[in-house]
């Protein structure tokens, strides 16, 4: 992606080749040209800077609206907003639910165990009984595989 500059600000951003030629309609421009012939033009390339850590549950990342000079060279970064309560609450519960239902499936993996006609081992038993009493983990709902029960 491209930079337009006027008057060493920001004309217009994002900017191609395409609008290059656009803008020029007179001008025979190189199917590819090389950035020294688009900075003739006024033209420079944009570098995205490396993504910030941030805490997904509690804020926003998004790509900056308009680059900016950095070092001699056009950069476009990131901008990091705080959630709202109900923003963070959504999350939480979205979390919640997603645990839920992988709780859920597996529980469903072993229904078949608990038919009339099959014998359930008290191994199998177990592990459906901790499937059922995840909620209680220390780590719910944020659990990492060996939190889980292991299945028999």
């Amino acid at each position: 992606m491209y930079v337009k500059i006027s008057n060493g600000a920001v004309d217009q951003y994002p900017y191609t080749v395409g609008n290059l030629r656009r803008d020029n309609p007179n001008t025979s421009f190189p199917k590819r040209p090389s950035n020294d012939l688009l900075a003739d033009w006024n033209m420079y390339p944009v570098a995205l800077q490396d993504q910030p850590s941030f805490d997904e549950r509690t804020q926003t990342i998004a790509e900056a609206a308009m680059p900016v000079l950095s070092d001699g060279g056009w950069v476009i970064g990131w901008s990091i907003n705080e959630k709202t309560a109900a923003e963070i609450q959504e999350w939480d519960d979205q979390i919640v639910n997603d645990a839920r239902s992988v709780r859920n499936l597996r529980l469903s993996l072993t229904d078949f165990y608990a038919l009339s006609d099959v014998t359930m081992s008290a191994e199998m038993a177990a592990y459906r009984q901790a499937l059922r009493d995840i909620t209680s983990h220390a780590n719910w709902p944020n659990l990492d595989e060996a939190d889980w029960p292991t299945k028999p």
